[in-house]
């Protein structure tokens, strides 16, 4: 049998121990010396320190016994008697110590104790000279020993990059950090309560596919070797998903990742939270009203209001959100009119004029889309609709009737980045192969993002899906205006970060 003593020197004590360090790591000698497992046992626990604070007067003139467990944030010694604070889930609490209630055996193991470490604590409510909900500690078990020290009080964990590499010492040094992550979990709860209530069917699709489709990006490839075939983890849902209305289930939806082998950057993480939902029977408006909604639902629901500040800027939420189409926002914020267009060369030179790069194989749409990023983007602060996308950039988006260059597809921006992007499905399956085998032409010019071709889809499509509404919504980047961060790693728990070696 294995030694566990915690004298034992392993390969994980090959980073050199600072002075801080041994002097813990003799305190968890002493306490294991002392019969008191370092690392704990399971602890009822009955408040939170929350609980306790806001039912205070009740618990202290009932003289109620209560038991908490959390961390130590800070000690102060007074000889004979302590008073610590505790933080758990819900906040803070003053905790205190006292030799002649305690006893000399159990102070005597108190004084073991250092900031960092977890306990439990059992105890009475009372109220301090200053006014201080405080629990006078009658028992405590050490649950862990914190064998390392955390960042220094004043200064704290400030340093980007070790926060996110090391997410577990941000939230305790950072309660704000824990806070955006409450609001997090609350965000997807409350999607998924709103798609519920509205007759929406949650489904999983996979997560590895045969073929990269139902979006433009470049994957992540794999290979499978039980059954000898690359593989790729998804860039969307969609496809998969509209198979699904084929089948007759009306209205679906699916909160989940995606995976695209693309840059990092403050808006940007390969791998991301998606919510994709798809009606039967509906349209471009039906999911454009969607969005609009249940983003100011979401914010009524966590602030109470549909005004919200994001970096310092304040939007207003309140639908119905402002509407151009793309070519009426390239007018409206160059000067340069795209209606009409339909000559490659004009479409060229208002480029050119504009100083907007266009690739070799470029026709009117992506020209036209390309002056919208470079010009029009970032200028969308408050909530704005965009419609009438081109059908060169829209593969899978039903084509307009009125004006076949363009399709009925929208984008939501809010502080100039993209929040949403649904349209009106492409329901006919000779128009989709068409597409499909257009952007196969594109894969072989060099652009690696185009669309590949995906038989079984277009067989799908020949048994009929009903007219359908799409939508897409980015859920990090909606955790971020609704908790004001500034970049997509400050709302995952764990971005993905570069590899760095110990040293």
């Amino acid at each position: 049998m294995a030694d566990t003593k915690h004298t034992d020197t392993t390969a994980a004590d090959i980073e050199k121990l600072n002075d801080q360090m041994h002097v813990r790591r003799e305190k968890m000698e002493q306490f294991a010396a002392a019969g008191v497992y370092p690392f704990g046992e399971k602890y009822e626990w009955d408040h939170h320190a929350a609980d306790v604070k806001q039912a205070a007067t009740t618990l202290e003139t009932a003289a109620t016994v209560v038991h908490l467990a959390g961390r130590l944030m800070a000690i102060r010694r007074h000889g004979k008697t302590a008073f610590c604070v505790l933080r758990d889930i819900s906040g803070e609490i003053q905790v205190y110590f006292r030799k002649d209630l305690l006893g000399e055996d159990s102070y005597t193991l108190f004084k073991l104790l250092d900031i960092g470490d977890i306990i439990g604590v059992e105890g009475t409510v009372f109220t301090t000279h200053t006014g201080e909900t405080t629990i006078r500690v009658s028992d405590w078990k050490l649950l862990t020993k914190a064998l390392r020290p955390l960042p220094e009080k004043f200064h704290g964990l400030t340093d980007k990059e070790t926060r996110y590499r090391q997410r577990y010492l941000d939230l305790i040094v950072n309660p704000e950090v824990k806070d955006t992550f409450i609001k997090r979990s609350k965000i997807i709860k409350g999607i998924r309560r709103y798609l519920d209530e509205r007759g929406f069917l949650e489904v999983e699709t996979p997560m590895l596919h045969t073929i990269a489709g139902g979006a433009a990006a470049r994957p992540f490839k794999t290979y499978h070797h039980a059954l000898d075939m690359d593989m790729y983890l998804r860039i969307a849902p969609e496809l998969h998903l509209k198979r699904l209305l084929v089948g007759g289930l009306e209205r679906v939806y699916e909160m989940n990742r995606c995976f695209r082998n693309e840059g990092i950057d403050t808006r940007h993480n390969p791998e991301f939270t998606t919510v994709e939902l798809y009606q039967a029977f509906g349209d471009l408006e039906d999911v454009i009203a969607i969005t609009e909604d249940i983003v100011a639902t979401l914010a009524k629901q966590l602030y109470g209001t549909t005004k919200i500040t994001y970096l310092d800027t304040e939007i207003d939420l309140t639908p119905p959100w402002k509407r151009m189409t793309m070519i009426e926002a390239v007018a409206e914020f160059t000067g340069k009119d795209f209606t009409g267009v339909t000559d490659l060369a004009a479409a060229q030179a208002i480029a050119d004029e504009l100083q907007v790069p266009y690739g070799k194989f470029d026709g009117i749409g992506k020209i036209i889309n390309a002056c919208f990023e470079e010009y029009v983007e970032e200028k969308l602060i408050q909530p704005t609709i965009i419609t009438g996308h081109p059908l060169e950039i829209s593969p899978l988006t039903k084509q307009q009737r009125e004006n076949p260059l363009l399709t009925y597809r929208f984008e939501a921006f809010i502080y100039g980045r993209e929040l949403a992007n649904g349209f009106s499905e492409l329901n006919d399956p000779l128009d989709q192969r068409r597409r499909f085998t257009a952007q196969m032409e594109e894969r072989e010019r060099g652009d690696d993002e185009a669309h590949q071709m995906d038989e079984d889809y277009c067989r799908a499509l020949e048994y009929g899906l009903p007219p359908t509404g799409g939508l897409g919504i980015g859920i990090d980047r909606l955790v971020m205006f609704l908790t004001d961060s500034a970049s997509i790693r400050d709302v995952l728990l764990f971005p993905t970060m570069k590899t760095i070696e110990n040293k």
